[in-house]
């Protein structure tokens, strides 16, 4: 299916600014000469630009690549985008989830580890 996204092993988040002005050649030169991947292995490979405001995936299918273009419409919608280093991170399901929401890939208070002495007997 086309840009399925769900058949994929790995999300990588690209930190840092891109271009956006890059199409699939662009952003599979960054993956594979950059960051010394595999742009071809079962992974979607996320890009956000200066703005904020709008995200492109890279997605390698069996036949060639999808490009997946969101951006979003509220004028003062953005996503919270890693900007410390030049880097590609990997991230799960649940911070890419996070992410889609508007919220920040890390969530220290998402999940709280319990204290001893919050355990019940």
């Amino acid at each position: 299916m086309l840009g399925d996204i769900s058949a994929v092993d790995d999300i990588y988040i690209v930190c840092g600014y891109t271009d956006m002005r890059k199409q699939i050649d662009g952003l599979y030169s960054i993956v594979k000469d950059q960051f010394h991947m595999d742009p071809e292995q079962r992974a979607l490979y996320l890009f956000c630009g200066r703005r904020c405001d709008r995200i492109k995936a890279l997605l390698y299918e069996n036949d060639g690549f999808v490009l997946l273009y969101k951006r979003l419409t509220d004028s003062e919608g953005r996503y919270c985008w890693p900007r410390n280093k030049n880097e590609v991170q990997p991230i799960t399901w649940r911070q890419f989830d996070w992410l889609m929401s508007g919220l920040e890939i890390e969530q220290p208070k998402a999940i709280r580890p319990r204290k001893p002495e919050d355990k019940k007997e």
